[in-house]
């Protein structure tokens, strides 16, 4: 099969921008598809990040410290940027005002405004394909529970809890990094970090919160600057958000959690959701099973766990006895992108995109509502702007 090859250039070459590497060096990894990927060009500024790319990845000619000889590269037709998110704004306003798809990373701006500015220019470049990095619902048991919302196989929703959590920074010894400032990560903190996960498949499903009460914590208050000395953590280590939504079928309630410090945790995410004819949940702590209790008027309420079949939204050549994992959840994640690409938004081979630039501006909405809600120790109402 001949395919199109799509010409990536990678801003910010750190561990993300490596993995999107390793995805694109095992592309023969998926069967039936017509479109691959492949990185031409990186930049960062520190050349030490870029030479990686040069000693591991044979296709990269140019390497750059200015990401804006980077954009100015013709062969460049597709940009993945990691970069902090003070940067956003700015970079990937370039990025699409130069006419090069992005996916980039959450939060798509430190801020609600610097949101808002990036928005304006998606609008203003429709012809750019833009969306954001978020790989856990492609693991084949949250790609279950997805097939079971879009069918309506809950009645109605009692109640949802989602999260992302991790445990890295327990240890207090962990030297302080710009997300631990405000000035670069921003006043989110864990939120702006790690929520869009947690976020994606709630908006995808039009679960939109009316109002948030928000439990923020700061656990660790230093950290040791690497120059010998300590310097303050600025922003929020844990969040749990107590939201209220809204829907044609009832009112429910919906917790949101991201946690930086979540002892014995190592990347987990889950979604729960009970509903009145079925409750299901998955956890990549469990990763090959999915749990689902059935429910009719009278009946027994039993759960049931079952293992997962490796059945991804991209055929592979993996068998489906076999486990399904984090690289695999990225590398679904990049099909999906470059799919859009190549044959965009109503050619797509398969129906679940990647989360898109209006679900993290919604995450920006919440997250703005979260904020006023831990100053003020109150519910706070979720501002929606035009996207209510």
């Amino acid at each position: 099969m001949s395919k199109t090859i799509i010409s990536f250039g990678v801003i910010g070459c750190g561990l993300m921008g490596k993995e999107f590497a390793s995805a694109a060096a095992r592309w023969c990894h998926l069967t039936d598809v017509d479109f691959e990927p492949r990185i031409v060009a990186v930049c960062d500024a520190n050349p030490a990040a870029t030479q990686w790319f040069q000693d591991n990845v044979p296709t990269v000619e140019q390497a750059y410290t200015d990401y804006k000889e980077l954009l100015a590269n013709p062969k460049v037709e597709a940009i993945y940027c990691a970069v902090p998110h003070n940067l956003h704004k700015q970079i990937y306003i370039d990025i699409i005002r130069a006419g090069k798809h992005l996916l980039g990373e959450k939060p798509f701006g430190i801020d609600r405004s610097a949101n808002e500015e990036i928005m304006a220019a998606i609008r203003d470049n429709p012809q750019v394909v833009v969306r954001s990095s978020s790989e856990f619902p492609f693991y084949p048991g949250a790609q279950q529970i997805v097939q079971w919302v879009n069918e309506g196989k809950f009645g109605q929703i009692i109640e949802v809890e989602a999260g992302f959590w991790h445990s890295s920074d327990l240890d207090p010894n962990k030297p302080i990094n710009w997300k631990r400032r405000i000035a670069t990560n921003g006043e989110y903190g864990c939120m702006g970090d790690l929520g869009l996960h947690v976020l994606h498949l709630p908006l995808r499903f039009g679960w939109k919160p009316e109002s948030v009460r928000a439990l923020l914590s700061k656990i660790v208050e230093e950290r040791p600057d690497g120059k010998g000395g300590s310097a303050p953590c600025e922003t929020w280590d844990n969040a749990i958000l107590a939201c209220e939504v809204k829907s044609d079928k009832g009112q429910f309630p919906m917790v949101l959690s991201t946690k930086r410090i979540a002892p014995g945790h190592a990347n987990t995410w889950f979604i729960r959701i009970q509903g009145t004819e079925l409750s299901a949940e998955f956890t990549t702590k469990n990763p090959k099973q999915v749990a689902s209790l059935p429910y009719k008027p009278g009946g027994q309420q039993a759960w049931h766990i079952v293992d997962a079949p490796y059945n991804s939204a991209y055929g592979t050549i993996t068998g489906g006895i076999f486990e399904f994992g984090f690289t695999d959840s990225i590398l679904q994640m990049w099909a999906a992108f470059c799919d859009e690409v190549v044959h965009g938004e109503q050619g797509i081979s398969q129906p679940f995109r990647c989360a898109t630039p209006e679900e993290a501006a919604g995450s920006h909405c919440l997250f703005t509502a979260a904020l006023e809600s831990g100053r003020t120790g109150g519910t706070a109402v979720v501002d929606w702007g035009t996207l209510a």
